[in-house]
């Protein structure tokens, strides 16, 4: 797969791709169309909701917070009964970025300070460790179809695609690859002016351009610092995902379930 050929070009749905179809452990491969990623769905089209229907999901685990949840309420296709994975745990105050953007000067090193922040506490998040365990054993338990996805799809969202890749074996490159193809998929260059003028009218303070972009996309070194951290943290990507569920035995029946 191409990183053009993985991105499904939905018209109110940012960043909706796929992030199987990799080489994975052993010489073995990811199945592509069965591991999807994106933002939210709330303004999910008529053809958008058409389009996800045809991809045959079996789980959707939506990431967001509650009241993120109730602010852009997701639309499914029509008749969909698989599994919804969500979590109401705590945590019912705005999202960390929100209460950035308002109390910061939205400069690049603000901005890139708080992402390197947020990446390496994200995996400790008692509510993300709910989400990701339940997330597995949907993954253990049944013959999944997925599509994981937070706000932005690209922080929390590009967290969970990553362990995936790990615990299936992707090689590290191609985990950051996937990682980095936000930047195209959600059309940061694109966006990046609409977005300044709505900040600027809402906040009342212009935020830097190069700032905008940072908050749009994401970095390599961000995904590395989450991944730094969990290894300070557990000792190791394998420890933590045994807290998770996941350990050796689990891993390679994950394996020998998406693996071909």
């Amino acid at each position: 797969m191409t990183p053009i050929t993985r991105i499904l070009p939905l018209e109110g749905v940012e960043n909706f791709r796929d992030f199987g179809g990799y080489l994975a452990a052993n010489g073995r491969q990811m199945p592509a169309g069965r591991f999807w990623r994106s933002a939210h769905l709330g303004r999910a089209t008529e053809a958008d909701l058409d389009a996800m229907q045809a991809l045959d999901l079996t789980t959707v685990v939506d990431l967001r917070r509650p009241k993120e949840r109730g602010s852009e309420p997701s639309r499914r296709p029509a008749g969909f009964s698989g599994e919804v994975i969500d979590c109401d745990l705590g945590d019912r105050a705005e999202a960390p970025h929100l209460a950035f953007l308002r109390d910061t000067d939205l400069t690049p090193a603000s901005v890139d300070a708080f992402f390197l922040d947020y990446y390496a506490k994200a995996p400790f998040e008692p509510r993300h460790a709910i989400l990701f365990r339940r997330y597995f054993e949907a993954l253990l338990q049944t013959e999944a179809s997925v599509l994981i996805h937070c706000t932005a799809g690209k922080d929390r969202t590009g967290l969970l695609a990553a362990l995936t890749h790990h615990v299936l074996g992707v090689h590290r490159d191609d985990a950051i690859a996937d990682f980095m193809l936000t930047n195209s998929a959600a059309r940061v260059e694109a966006r990046a002016p609409m977005v300044a003028e709505a900040l600027t009218q809402s906040l009342g303070k212009v935020p830097s351009d190069i700032a905008v972009r940072l908050f749009l996309g994401v970095n390599g070194k961000y995904l590395d610092a989450a991944l730094q951290a969990i290894a300070g943290e557990r000792g190791s990507l394998e420890a933590y995902l045994a807290d998770l569920g996941v350990d050796a035995a689990g891993t390679e029946q994950l394996r020998d379930r998406y693996l071909a």
